[in-house]
């Protein structure tokens, strides 16, 4: 597969809570706002086994599965657009600090992969970079599930 995009940051948060927010694929629609819905099979945290429909605000849908989960560290789930075969990684590592980083990254492999892939990640990478900073705002706001 071919590596199309990457995007690493650092997020002032528990890597717990950022890992648990990853897991809850069905919320990421309040942060990535380029998502509708995502439906997550079985319901629930994403885990081994699981698949997921994203359907976008442009009204189209991705199906895609979890192909490697590392719990607590990544999970991988793969699907497809047009001809290519989409690999979505996300990851998070913790420095010897404490700090929490995330690292999503996409790889394609496929007919069309110098073609459509870049405008694919180009499309991807301006959501992307939307949806990351939501996501760092809300990693780094009191978590509504920990009692005060």
């Amino acid at each position: 597969m071919k590596r199309l995009l990457e995007r690493t940051f650092v997020v002032e948060a528990a890597a717990e809570r950022a890992w648990a927010e990853l897991l809850a694929a069905e919320r990421w629609p309040r942060w990535a706002l380029h998502l509708r819905s995502v439906q997550v099979t079985p319901p629930g945290p994403v885990r081994p086994g699981s698949s997921a429909t994203l359907k976008l605000t442009n009204h189209t849908r991705a199906t895609v599965r979890v192909t490697e989960f590392q719990d607590g560290r990544r999970f991988r789930w793969e699907g497809s657009f047009l001809w290519l075969g989409l690999g979505y990684d996300h990851v998070i590592t913790t420095d010897e600090m404490g700090r929490v980083t995330i690292t999503f990254t996409v790889d394609a492999a496929g007919l069309g992969v110098n073609t459509v892939g870049p405008l694919f990640a180009g499309i991807y990478a301006r959501n992307l970079d939307r949806a990351i900073p939501r996501l760092q705002v809300l990693l780094q706001s009191p978590d509504p599930a920990r009692p005060k």
